[in-house]
């Protein structure tokens, strides 16, 4: 059991840290410190008392990235109730379901995703909020009431007790001389309670409640603040969906306990997004997924590493080191200049990236979790990161490899340890066939693990292609070599009649930006990159055919496509 409670956590965070600035939405004229975060998280628990919110009932929250958002989890969990986030990525199909399945009471959202639910569908909710101004814009299931005229006059008042001029009345009679440090006192809640339900958007389609203990966040929360990823007064730019285990877990929680000041960004981060807010925020630690760090340096460092005077320089020893010196600057002024550490998660990086981040010493790491892990495995400070590997094995886990091949060593890895989820909720058959009976959490990830207990993945289990005779084929790995090509934006692996098939979406706009190319050419020069490809990759690995796809493939909040839709080729 982790020795630091949950809740405990947040209330010393807003005392210790009072006066510091805490959230901001990146481009708008406001600052809220630790002190105003809990007046708003005080007056949230005042709405939740008129609500008859009882603790340990669900409460749903969907909506883009943004102070109100963090306020409302806040609110939730030390009010003692579960918080069941939603990726505003779902459909409004899934939202209804997963509110439904998770008995949600109240639903916490964003104005243009309550335009697109419908009522009748939200069975269990009872009352709805907008996260705009906190203002009641729906009663549902409501209590029995009287009929006729009368009914409105009732609804009208019982909607009046929730509006936010009522509650701030409410809050002033409470705290008549105002509201201090002292008064920030939450309930008692064990370590061993439900307090969230993640419903998880993974690569095979099906969505399952993640039962998510105090414990399990406690334990990524103290890794993230002991371990240094994260010190007061850190500026942090929070982009990655808070919906998200990895973008709630380090991007807010853990940034929140330990006071750092958060700027949320709710538009879709673009990489011309991201870049502009670096440079303007300067971060003290940048969190991200694979994509992105691919995408910016797909865009700014691959063309002056592509030109034949740049080729020439860097294959000179000695010559070298200037120029690497300073693609390094460069790239360290485009993530704002002034950060310890780039920490990737969600997904392997591409190892060309990583190749050359190790070669210009660059600062960067690659940790390893899942949703079911509230969500960290392994990590390793980027002073300390073994190149190629997802970090080292927290020492608040323990890890094994079981179904090991004799002559790679890789096997399935399979974890337990102080992180683990509870279970999935009202779906007990999944949650045996994911965890064993003596409490191993099977991954379905594929890799080694070293003496020093770091993590080295080679694939999914259920995305690995055995061969004709009988080789395991990764294909992430091959992946990753054919979206470094030109004119690829990215690349799905599949097999056909025992044949691989690359499908592939060109990019565009490399193709309009040369000069000496057209769109006609693609499939001469995809026909190019599969001769390049197979000549970089084990015979059993080569791929038959390159067949273009239109547009981007469809994927999860994490940036990870979604395979089983394109399961075979068409």
């Amino acid at each position: 059991m982790i020795q630091e409670n949950f809740i405990r956590l947040f209330e010393d965070s807003f005392r210790n840290n009072w006066e510091l600035p805490a959230y901001s939405n990146y481009g708008e004229d406001l600052t809220m410190t630790y002190a105003d975060v809990a007046k708003r998280v005080a007056k949230l628990h005042i709405l939740f008392e008129q609500c008859k919110l009882q603790p340990n009932d669900k409460v749903a929250l969907i909506g883009r990235n943004n102070a109100n958002w963090a306020i409302t989890y806040l609110a939730t969990v030390t009010y003692g109730a579960v918080v069941v986030p939603i990726l505003q990525d779902f459909n409004p199909n899934d939202v209804h379901h997963i509110t439904n399945h998770s008995e949600s009471t109240l639903l916490f959202t964003g104005d243009n995703i309550w335009e697109n639910l419908e009522e009748e569908k939200l069975t269990t909710v009872k009352a709805v909020f907008s996260l705009t101004e906190f203002n009641c814009i729906s009663l549902l299931n409501k209590e029995p009431k009287p009929e006729g005229a009368e009914s409105v006059i009732y609804e009208k008042m019982v909607v009046k007790y929730l509006q936010p001029d009522y509650i701030n009345s409410l809050f002033h009679a409470k705290y008549p001389q105002g509201f201090f440090r002292d008064h920030v006192r939450y309930i008692d809640k064990s370590n061993t309670e439900i307090v969230s339900i993640n419903y998880t958007s993974g690569t095979t389609g099906f969505s399952k409640g993640v039962l998510t203990s105090g414990n399990a966040m406690a334990g990524n929360i103290t890794f993230g603040i002991r371990t240094g990823v994260v010190a007061p007064r850190y500026r942090i730019i929070s982009f990655l969906p808070l919906a998200h285990a990895y973008g709630c877990a380090f991007e807010f929680l853990t940034t929140t306990v330990s006071g750092c000041h958060i700027y949320f960004i709710g538009k879709v981060p673009s990489p011309k997004i991201l870049l502009n807010a670096f440079a303007e925020i300067k971060p003290n630690v940048v969190f991200l997924v694979p994509l992105i760090v691919e995408k910016i340096y797909k865009k700014q460092i691959q063309p002056l590493l592509a030109k034949p005077s740049m080729r020439w320089v860097l294959s000179i020893p000695f010559l070298d080191q200037p120029i690497l010196a300073q693609i390094r600057k460069k790239l360290m002024d485009a993530f704002g200049g002034d950060f310890s550490q780039i920490v990737v998660g969600g997904a392997p990086l591409n190892a060309e990236v990583e190749e050359f981040f190790a070669k210009i010493k660059f600062p960067y790491t690659v940790g390893y979790g899942m949703t079911e892990c509230a969500p960290l495995i392994s990590f390793s400070d980027s002073k300390d990161f073994v190149a190629k590997s997802a970090g080292k094995l927290l020492d608040t886990m323990e890890a094994k490899l079981i179904n090991k091949d004799n002559e790679t060593g890789v096997g399935e890895i399979c974890v337990r340890g102080e992180n683990l989820m509870s279970g999935y909720f009202k779906n007990p058959e999944a949650t045996k066939q994911i965890m064993d009976k003596e409490g191993w959490l099977h991954t379905g990830d594929l890799g080694t693990i070293d003496a020093e207990k770091n993590i080295f993945i080679r694939g999914r289990n259920k995305t690995m292609i055995l061969g004709a005779s009988g080789q395991n084929i990764y294909p992430e790995e091959i992946e990753a070599k054919l979206n470094n090509m030109p004119y690829v934006m990215e690349s799905l692996i599949i097999e056909s009649n025992g044949k691989l098939i690359a499908l592939v979406c060109p990019d565009y706009e490399a193709v309009d930006a040369d000069e000496n190319v057209d769109q006609n050419q693609l499939e001469e020069l995809m026909e190019e990159n599969r001769k390049t490809l197979n000549s970089m990759v084990a015979a059993y690995e080569s791929v038959s055919k390159i067949q273009l796809y239109p547009h981007e493939f469809e994927k999860t909040p994490k940036k990870s496509i979604k395979r089983y839709l394109y399961s075979t080729a068409k």
